[in-house]
């Protein structure tokens, strides 16, 4: 039925491009130039997802496919006139949809995505792949596009055509459009018209698009004929055997359903029979998506039932820490008109959960264990996000624990290359404890404080600077009998170690210590729990440290910023390197003096602490004076 909308609006009309629709045509107008014939793997596969979609809206409207023809694409060219047509007769579009699709991207990460871009045109097409590039792959072939499309049931009178030089603006009208779906006409540049070439095209078919579940059709080789015949196999990649399926059908297949043009790292295709019947193929991608942190954004798996097509992000079959695995679920069991709260309600589907997720990891491991060089780009991208398994998923926790990697105090570099299993094989005599710090970078846990006594001893210390690990942390506690120690709270648990001295010698405080303990105490008050003396420190003066079962300061950052700002701050314990000069000079100051120090002394162990000062002006204040007593005793 046609809309009020439709009937008001003008016969033709001329409209600009969004700004980043006109920035991505000049991008891959220039960058994708080496990779021209993507242009055809990408429209056939927009013209797969028309059929798919409306097959599916057909399940409660089945008027939608009243006239009987078989769903499917069909690809022209003709030579004289240097075009090549790409037409389907799927869902199609309103003007208003022609509008919102065609002249803007209606993508979460776009403003990411351009802010990566370098200009260099090797580096931003490979952005570009991970982006997709869709309809607007047109441009890279052709000077002028047009198309004509008309949306499952509305009356021919609503047809629409669109039509682009991408010179900035683009042109769209209403039209009698007999033809459901929508064809795409590429008017060809002129050092493009290769791709009119009908054997081409054929090739560039069974290259990309073999796997495609529609018959691609095309008129008959040869024959002056309106007759056409089917030039891709038009089978479901994943109801093939996989014996009979090439790893260039699978990295192909990934493409279609992905629109990223870089091959996947891995993938697993199986079939499970029994009480439950299903087919799964999963691929774990080699670059993260823009839209990665965004945990609201689309993901999951595309959901088949017995070969329809149901939804492209089925969620629910994946937990979140693995958004970034993509593929196809087609089941025999689910119901055709199951919906997402269906989905989220059902025994079956978290059965199949479970067996996927499994799935999933057991493709990380294979990809760990057989090829370490692929997981660390791997780890690079997707690290962060498997980490959160740590704490989501206790099934499963055994499994992610060994595909976790850290940078740490073995290696100067910060790059994540340290696997627990590494760690534990390279811990000392008598050593119990796996030892980490955290901070807000590993660049600043590698220069804490709290890991000076540590790396004075040669123990390997964790450098955790992501912004999961507070969270990670302390959700899991030990690993292969090794118990987790964060370096900044508790007992380190020093005397474990086979090059430890006896206890007999250890000494306690002399007087003089403890007065000098008693004394700082009071200056600070209520602000700490007590002064004590560190094994910690050997470079630094002070550090402030916690009880084992206390919140980290990272972690009370953490929950603050979710709403949980009303935690009760526990009190630290300063502790205060005995052999630096400032503890040295202590006991000779007078009391304005003293109390000077012993708050900068505690301010710059709250900086490394919590990264910030409740008052940075007093802070700064005190240190000049000292500044300016030093100076003035030097001259």
């Amino acid at each position: 039925m046609t809309t009020d909308a439709q009937t008001a609006a003008p016969a033709a009309e001329t409209r600009g491009f969004k700004a980043e629709v006109r920035e991505l045509l000049k991008l891959m107008i220039h960058s994708l130039y080496s990779h021209r014939e993507i242009f055809l793997r990408e429209l056939i596969s927009n013209a797969s997802d028309a059929n798919d979609k409306l097959r599916f809206l057909a399940l409660s409207e089945p008027a939608l496919l009243d006239d009987g023809s078989e769903l499917g694409i069909w690809i022209e060219a003709d030579k004289d006139k240097g075009t090549v047509s790409i037409r389907d007769n799927g869902v199609g579009m309103t003007r208003e949809e022609a509008i919102a699709h065609l002249g803007t991207i209606a993508k979460s990460g776009t403003a990411e995505f351009f802010g990566k871009l370098t200009g260099d045109a090797q580096k931003d097409s490979a952005l570009i792949g991970q982006f997709g590039v869709g309809f607007y792959s047109a441009f890279i072939v052709a000077d002028r596009v047009e198309v004509l499309s008309r949306r499952a049931g509305e009356p021919a009178s609503a047809g629409v055509r669109w039509e682009s030089a991408a010179d900035g603006d683009y042109t769209v009208e209403t039209i009698d459009h007999a033809q459901r779906g929508t064809t795409i006409v590429l008017h060809l540049k002129d050092d493009a018209k290769e791709f009119a070439d009908a054997w081409r095209l054929r090739t560039l078919v069974r290259r990309y698009s073999d796997h495609i579940a529609f018959p691609v059709r095309m008129p008959k080789e040869g024959e002056a004929t309106l007759d056409t015949e089917v030039v891709n196999q038009a089978q479901a990649l994943w109801t093939r055997p996989r014996s009979d399926i090439t790893d260039e059908e699978y990295q192909a297949f990934y493409r279609h359903i992905t629109h990223d043009s870089n091959a996947p790292l891995a993938w697993s295709h199986n079939k499970v029979e029994g009480r439950r019947e299903y087919t799964s193929l999963l691929y774990l991608p080699a670059n993260a998506p823009f839209d990665l942190w965004q945990r609201d954004a689309a993901r999951g798996l595309k959901l088949h039932v017995r070969r329809v097509f149901i939804m492209d992000d089925a969620e629910q079959f994946l937990p979140m820490y693995l958004r970034f695995v993509k593929g196809v679920l087609d089941s025999s069991d689910l119901p055709l008109n199951v919906s997402r709260e269906l989905l989220q309600k059902d025994a079956e589907v978290e059965a199949m959960r479970g067996a996927l997720t499994k799935r999933a990891l057991d493709l990380v491991v294979r990809l760990a264990k057989d090829e370490p060089e692929k997981y660390t780009g791997f780890w690079k991208e997707f690290g962060q996000v498997l980490k959160e398994g740590v704490g989501e998923d206790m099934a499963n926790r055994d499994k992610l624990l060994p595909l976790l990697r850290f940078a740490s105090t073995h290696s100067e570099s910060d790059d994540d290359n340290v696997s627990l299993a590494d760690y534990v094989a390279r811990m000392k005599a008598g050593q119990k404890r796996i030892y980490y710090v955290l901070a807000e970078s590993r660049a600043a846990a590698r220069s804490s404080p709290f890991i000076e006594g540590l790396r004075a001893r040669g123990i390997e210390v964790l450098l955790l600077g992501d912004r999961v690990d507070p969270w990670i942390t302390g959700q899991w506690h030990e690993f292969d009998g090794k118990q987790l120690q964060d370096a900044s709270r508790g007992d380190l648990g020093l005397d474990e170690l086979a090059d430890a001295p006896p206890k007999a010698e250890a000494k306690d405080a002399t007087p003089e210590q403890q007065a000098l303990f008693e004394r700082m105490a009071a200056v600070l008050g209520d602000s700490i729990e007590q002064v004590r003396a560190s094994d910690r420190l050997t470079e630094s003066p002070a550090c402030l440290t916690r009880d084992d079962n206390d919140l980290s300061e990272q972690m009370r950052r953490m929950l603050a910023a979710a709403g949980r700002g009303d935690l009760p701050a526990g009190k630290a314990s300063l502790e205060v390197n005995l052999s630096h000069p400032l503890l040295a000079l202590l006991p000779k100051l007078g009391d304005d003096d003293f109390a000077a120090l012993t708050r900068l002394l505690f301010d710059q162990s709250r900086l490394t602490e919590q990264g910030q000062l409740e008052n940075p002006g007093e802070f700064v204040r005190r240190l000049n004076q000292l500044l300016v007593k030093l100076a003035t005793a030097v001259v």
